[in-house]
């Protein structure tokens, strides 16, 4: 009879180690200082489509995702602060914390975590002029990890002080180490178009086709101020700056050139959010997220991103605070 059953157990053992749960990621933590509230979830490099909910209850959560390979998610607080996550399927992770001292949170059960919160931690006790050089060596030390590819865009690309210098050397060091990686071969052609269009240059030439069908040509945008922003339905930041630009369109019609291109992986989306919000310009989507043309000619690595181009066609701001875009755009059309 135990003969007979061995068979049928070593199957269920496989179906068990085989199933859906295998490729599952859980995240699970409590904060303190926080009692009931609601965390989002997205994927900056493509995890998945779209924005989750975590769901707060008495300090507690928890958050399971089906993936197929190790993704970054970012953990969206109530006060928009982010924090990165490394998400392995099959693995588990928990945060640790409190709610009133975010930078100070970590995050245990992979390496990829761990490393973070450890390097987070050395960081907090730096002053802000050694927080490059610590957060470079680190790149160097770890050139084919995924924490370096988010730390490569938070501090050097999407920082307020961009250094696509010291960006691209990175890139090129990390894409030595790991040339089979496409994310990196993107990236170092989207920082390529980030140098294109740096502050003071020409705005370069391009055409591109919104989600309506019609063609728009950066010639259109020549003797007016232009606004070229990337948007995606599940980030707050990036939708809350189509609203100011309404606002600014409706009084400036004629002296003020819009192009917002969507990141959204769904047309669906990207038609609900312009019909909602009465976005009349340009609104580019594709489809490709980063891959969109106009996305990587133009170095649009983050979401939000936003670059500011003068009358004359010279790109004058890019990346501005959500709070200021409204008020520098402003100045230039007064």
């Amino acid at each position: 009879m135990v003969k007979r059953c061995l068979p049928f157990c070593f199957f269920a053992f496989l179906l068990l180690s085989c199933g859906p749960d295998g490729d599952k990621f859980r995240l699970s933590g409590r904060l303190r200082n926080i009692n009931q509230g609601e965390f989002l979830v997205y994927s900056p490099d493509g995890g998945f489509v779209g924005i989750d909910t975590i769901k707060v209850r008495n300090g507690r959560f928890s958050y399971e995702k089906e993936l197929r390979n190790v993704v970054t998610l970012m953990i969206v607080f109530p006060n928009f602060a982010e924090q990165a996550v490394f998400a392995t399927p099959g693995e588990e992770v928990e945060i640790k914390g409190d709610a009133t001292h975010l930078r100070e949170i970590s995050i245990e059960g992979t390496d990829e975590n761990e490393d973070l919160t450890e390097l987070m931690a050395r960081i907090n006790k730096l002053t802000p002029p050694e927080v490059p050089g610590a957060i470079a060596q680190f790149i160097e030390e770890n050139p084919t990890s995924i924490v370096s590819m988010y730390l490569l865009d938070k501090y050097y690309i999407s920082s307020k002080t961009p250094d696509y210098v010291e960006a691209q050397r990175l890139a090129v060091l990390m894409l030595k180490a790991d040339p089979d990686n496409g994310r990196l071969r993107r990236l170092k052609k989207q920082l390529d178009g980030l140098k294109s269009s740096k502050l003071q240059a020409s705005l370069p030439v391009f055409s591109t086709t919104d989600f309506r069908g019609r063609k728009f040509n950066s010639s259109e945008m020549k003797g007016k101020v232009g606004v070229i922003t990337t948007w995606a339905s599940w980030n707050y930041p990036s939708t809350d700056i189509q609203r100011k630009l309404r606002r600014l369109w409706r009084k400036y019609p004629t002296s003020l050139s819009l192009v917002s291109i969507c990141l959204d992986g769904a047309k669906k989306e990207v038609k609900q959010c312009v019909e909602r919000d009465t976005l009349d310009w340009t609104v580019v989507w594709d489809g490709h997220l980063f891959q969109t043309p106009i996305v990587q000619q133009l170095g649009l690595y983050s979401v939000p991103a936003v670059v500011v181009v003068n009358r004359q066609g010279k790109v004058v701001a890019r990346d501005l605070e959500p709070n200021k875009v409204e008020e520098e755009i402003e100045k230039l059309l007064k």
